[in-house]
């Protein structure tokens, strides 16, 4: 029998990549959002619109559910105030439904004192609010195993592709079709990143397996590690021309802080493009096998033109 899946902000670009991907691997798909989807929705994903503060309705669209994926996304300004209400009325739905609960992860919860390499026992031990905010979330949840709520977090780097949003979009190929590629880090230091599309397959396979897990579990998805200079070479190659490299302005961002609430949040995020950091995905390997990998030079072709309206890339690789 199909199973179900009730995605959670399915309007955003995790949430979007995920109801892509379920919907492909033959799951009945429910997609929430708070309103209309701003893109067609694929053939037979049931659109769920509701606040997802709304947890009666969010309860009632989780009936029948197998899985249920927390992709919200609140405003970057706003965690403090919306995450937690949001994470309580998820994980009301997931006590409900009996569904188990998976959550995309990502890195600010281990800190500015990372290590190069980050497993699944690293210690969290993060210094700005949205990190600690992210501990707290999965404190919560594997606290709730112990009240019957299976659930698993799925932890990557930073995203791209997908669409507009991130720091690959709006900083490093922002004037790309103006011939720059914009660093926020030295050259040298190699970064984490997840492309939206194998991240979102990866939710797929996990979701398949999910009864080989733990109540509480968390994975990791390597994705790919690049330096600077590494992405650079390879937004050359993809674009076929040369490419000027430049810094991102930090002192701006911190000089307009006072007045942007959006550049203190980036600001506080500096170091992870300080630190050398990778994620060690050993056990999602032991778990799916060989995860997800789209070749860079595609992925990044189809990132660029998702985000460009002009002719920035050679071509996107078939």
């Amino acid at each position: 029998m199909r199973e179900t899946v009730l995605v959670l902000g399915a309007n955003g670009r995790i949430g979007r990549a995920l109801v892509d991907a379920f919907a492909a691997a033959g799951w009945r798909v429910r997609a929430q959002m708070r309103r209309e989807p701003t893109d067609a929705l694929p053939e037979g994903v049931s659109p769920v619109i509701c606040d997802a503060l709304d947890t009666a309705a969010l309860i009632e669209a989780a009936r029948g559910a197998d899985v249920l994926i927390n992709a919200l996304n609140p405003d970057y300004t706003r965690w403090r105030e919306l995450v937690p209400p949001l994470a309580a009325s998820v994980l009301a739905v997931a006590r409900a439904s009996g569904a188990t609960l998976m959550l995309p992860g990502n890195v600010y919860n281990f800190g500015a004192d990372l290590p190069p390499l980050l497993t699944e026992a690293t210690p969290q031990i993060a210094q700005t609010e949205r990190g600690q905010i992210r501990i707290a979330l999965e404190q919560q949840m594997r606290d709730a195993a112990a009240d019957g709520v299976r659930s698993i977090v799925i932890r990557a780097g930073d995203f791209f592709g997908g669409g507009p949003g991130s720091w690959f979009d709006l900083v490093i190929a922002k004037d790309i079709a103006k011939g720059r590629v914009t660093l926020p880090g030295p050259a040298d230091v190699p970064h984490a990143w997840a492309y939206l599309p194998d991240l979102a397959q990866v939710f797929v396979a996990v979701a398949a397996r999910r009864a080989e897990l733990a109540p509480f579990e968390t994975l990791h998805f390597a994705g790919e590690t690049l330096t600077g200079t590494q992405l650079h070479a390879a937004l050359q190659q993809v674009c076929g021309r040369p490419l000027k490299r430049g810094r991102l302005p930090w002192w701006l961002l911190r000089l307009a802080s006072p007045v942007v609430p959006i550049f203190r949040a980036l600001a506080e995020m500096r170091y992870l493009w300080l630190r050398p950091h990778r994620l060690d995905d050993t056990r999602l390997r032991r778990l799916i096998g060989e995860p997800p990998h789209t070749p860079l030079s595609r992925a990044l072709a189809a990132s660029l033109a998702s985000i460009h309206s002009d002719a920035v890339v050679t071509a996107v690789a078939a």
